[in-house]
C-alpha cells in the first residue's frame, strides 16, 4: 500500500488569495489543486501563475467538467495542469475526448452514480475518482460512515486510484486506516487554520503515523 498523498484545494475566491495559501503550503503538500470556484473566477490563470510558483509539483485543475471535454482538457493542460476533473453525470464521450488530452482524469463521485458505472470509466481508461461528502452535505449535518468506507473499498477493489474529500481533519484521517486511498484533499481545513503551513504539516504526520 503507498502512502496516501496530501492535496491542498485551493478554494478561493481570487487568484490573489490563493497565493496567499499556496505560498505558505506549496513545499510542504504534494498536489496543488485550483479549485472549481477558483476556475469560474479567474479562468486557467492560477494554473499558469501555480505552475510557474511549482513547477514540479502536481497540479489539478477541478473543473468538474460536464460537456466540451476535448477544448477544457486541452486548455488546462496548455496552462500547466496535470489532472483535470470530470462529474460523474458528463457522458462517456466527454470523459474519452478530456481523457485524451490531459496526463490523468479524475471523476468526481457526487450524486447518483453506480458501480455500472464505475466499470465504464475503468473500461476506457480512467483510472482517478474522487470520493466526496460535500460541503453541501456536511453542512446539513451528514458525516463519513461505513457506507462510505465500503464504496472506497470496492473502488480501490476495482483497479481505481480514490482521492477522498469533505470535512476531513487530521483526526478523521484514522477512519481511512488499511484503505488504500490515492490521496487527501483538504481545503478549508488547512487554508483557514491559524497556521496554514504547521496545519498542512500536521496532516503529513498524521499520515505518516497511520499509512
Amino acid at each position: 500500500m503507498a502512502k496516501p498523498k496530501l492535496q491542498i484545494a485551493l478554494d478561493s475566491q481570487s487568484l490573489s488569495e490563493a497565493l496567499v495559501t499556496v505560498r505558505e503550503v506549496g513545499d510542504v503538500v504534494d498536489i496543488l489543486e485550483v479549485g472549481t470556484v477558483l476556475c469560474l473566477q479567474d479562468g486557467m490563470e492560477p494554473v499558469r501563475a501555480i505552475r510557474a510558483l511549482y513547477p514540479e509539483k502536481t497540479i489539478l485543475a477541478d473543473t468538474k467538467c460536464a460537456d466540451a471535454g476535448k477544448t477544457v482538457a486541452k486548455n488546462c493542460k496548455d496552462a500547466g495542469a496535470d489532472w483535470m476533473t470530470v462529474i460523474c453525470c458528463a457522458t462517456i464521450q466527454t470523459m474519452q475526448a478530456a481523457n485524451k488530452e490531459i496526463d490523468e482524469l479524475q471523476v468526481e463521485l457526487y450524486g447518483d452514480w453506480t458501480f455500472d458505472q464505475a466499470k465504464d470509466w475503468k473500461n476506457i481508461g480512467i483510472e482517478q475518482v474522487v470520493y466526496h461528502q460535500s460541503r453541501d452535505a456536511l453542512l446539513s449535518g451528514q458525516s463519513w460512515g461505513d457506507k462510505d468506507l465500503d464504496k472506497i473499498k470496492k473502488l480501490v477493489e476495482m483497479g481505481f486510484k480514490v482521492s477522498v474529500t469533505g470535512g476531513l481533519d487530521v483526526y478523521t484521517l484514522e477512519l481511512f486506516k488499511g484503505i488504500d486511498v490515492n490521496a487527501f484533499i483538504a481545503g478549508r481545513s488547512i487554508a483557514e487554520a491559524e497556521n496554514p503551513k504547521q496545519a498542512a504539516i500536521d496532516f503529513k504526520n498524521k499520515i505518516n503515523e497511520i499509512f
